[in-house]
C-alpha cells in the first residue's frame, strides 16, 4: 500500500496498494473464503484511538527541510505583496499554517477526493458488501467506524489507500472480487495507516512542501524554455546554479548535502509504514487473510512490475520503492506471528 508521489496532490500513502489476489468473483452467500470468525479484542475502547509511531515522526522530521524552503518562499512572497513588517509576516506565517488545517475540514476532504483522486462515494451494492466488514474491522480495533468515510475508486486493480484525517478507499474491483476475509485484510490495513498516522502526516509533509515544489517546478519549466531558446542562456543559468549549490554546501558545513538523502530515506521510511501497518491488520487477527492476499497469483513485487515496464531493475529504483516486495511483507508478518506466539 502506497506512497508513490501524485502529479497533482500527495494527500497521503498512494496510491495505497495491498497487491494480492482474491480468487475470482465470490460466489453468492460465499463471500469469505477464508472466514473471518469471532475475535477476542471485539470492544469498543476510545472512538478514535490515533497514534503518532516512529514512522509518522520521521516521514515528518526527513520533511522540515522542505517546509522550512517553503516558509522562506512564504515570506518571499509577502515581500513582493507589499512592504514587511513584523506583524503583517507573522500573518503570513501564520495563515499558512493554519491552511493546513483545511485539509482535514471534511468538506475539502470530500472535495479532494472526488477532484484530485477521482473517488465516488459507494453504491448501494458497495456500500452492503463493505459496511459489514468496516464496522467488524473497527470493533476489533476499538475504533468508531463513523469517525472514517469509505470511498471507491473506478480501477481494475487491487487498490486501497488511507488518505488525510478521514478517508479510506477501495478499489471497484477490490470490492468485486476479494473475498470477505481479503478485503477486511485490506480495510484493516488501511486503519492501521490512520490509527499509526501515517495518512495525516503524508498530507502534511506535501502540504507544507507545496510552495518549494511549485518553485522548484517552475524553475525547471524556465531552464528548459532557456535551453530551447538560448544554448548559452541555459548553460549560464545552470553554472549560477552549480555555484549557488557550492556556496550553500560550503556555508551550511555540507549539512545541505543530507537534502540528496532524504528521497531515499523518505521511501524507507514508506516502507516501514506498510509493514506496520500489516502487523496492526495481523494484531486485529487478520494475518491468515492478508498472508494469502500477499501470496495470491496477483501478490506482484510492485518494484518489479515498474521495473518490466522501464527496462530497469536498478538497486537505484530499488532503494526508491515506495512499498517493500510481497515477499518482504510475507517474511515480516511471518516474524511478527512467531514473536507474538
Amino acid at each position: 500500500m502506497t506512497a508513490p508521489e501524485s502529479p497533482s496532490l500527495e494527500p497521503g500513502y498512494h496510491p495505497d496498494i495491498l497487491q494480492g489476489s482474491g480468487t475470482g468473483p465470490p460466489a453468492a452467500g460465499d463471500h469469505d473464503c477464508a472466514p473471518l470468525g469471532r475475535h477476542e479484542g471485539r470492544v469498543h475502547i476510545s472512538s478514535r484511538r490515533r497514534r503518532i509511531d516512529a514512522a509518522t515522526v520521521g516521514h515528518l522530521a526527513l520533511h522540515i527541510p522542505n517546509a522550512l524552503f517553503s516558509l522562506l518562499i512564504v515570506t518571499a512572497l509577502s515581500l513582493v505583496m507589499g512592504e514587511l513588517t513584523p506583524l503583517s509576516l507573522w500573518v503570513w506565517i501564520g495563515l499558512w499554517l493554519l491552511s493546513g488545517s483545511l485539509a482535514f475540514w471534511r468538506p475539502a476532504e470530500n472535495l479532494i477526493a472526488r477532484l484530485f483522486m477521482g473517488l465516488h462515494h459507494p453504491t448501494d451494492g458497495e456500500l452492503a458488501r463493505l459496511t459489514p466488514l468496516w464496522h467488524e474491522v473497527t470493533a476489533r480495533a476499538g475504533v468508531d467506524a463513523s469517525v472514517y468515510t469509505l470511498w471507491v475508486e473506478e480501477s481494475s486493480d487491487i487498490n486501497a489507500e488511507a488518505t488525510g484525517g478521514h478517508i479510506v478507499s477501495v478499489t471497484s474491483h477490490a470490492v468485486d472480487r476479494l473475498p470477505d476475509g481479503q478485503l477486511a485484510a485490506v480495510l484493516a490495513h488501511e486503519l492501521g495507516h490512520h490509527v499509526g498516522g501515517h495518512a495525516w502526516s503524508a498530507l502534511m509533509a506535501y502540504w507544507y512542501s507545496l510552495p518549494g515544489r511549485l518553485v522548484w517546478h517552475l524553475l525547471r519549466v524556465v531552464i528548459a524554455r532557456a535551453r530551447d531558446r538560448s544554448r548559452i542562456t541555459a548553460e549560464v543559468i545552470i553554472l549560477t546554479l552549480g555555484a549557488g549549490a557550492v556556496f550553500t554546501v560550503v556555508i551550511t558545513n555540507g549539512l545541505i548535502l543530507l537534502l540528496v538523502a532524504a528521497p531515499f530515506l523518505i521511501s524507507a521510511v514508506g516502507r516501514n509504514a506498510e509493514l506496520r501497518a500489516d502487523r496492526y491488520a495481523s494484531g486485529l487477527g487478520l494475518a491468515s487473510q492478508l498472508t494469502a492476499l500477499l501470496s495470491g497469483p496477483l501478490a506482484t513485487d510492485r518494484t518489479e512490475s515498474a521495473a518490466d515496464r522501464t527496462g530497469s531493475s536498478s538497486l537505484l529504483a530499488r532503494l526508491l520503492a515506495s512499498h517493500p516486495d510481497s515477499r518482504a511483507r510475507l517474511h515480516a508478518l511471518r516474524r511478527h506471528s512467531e514473536r507474538q506466539s
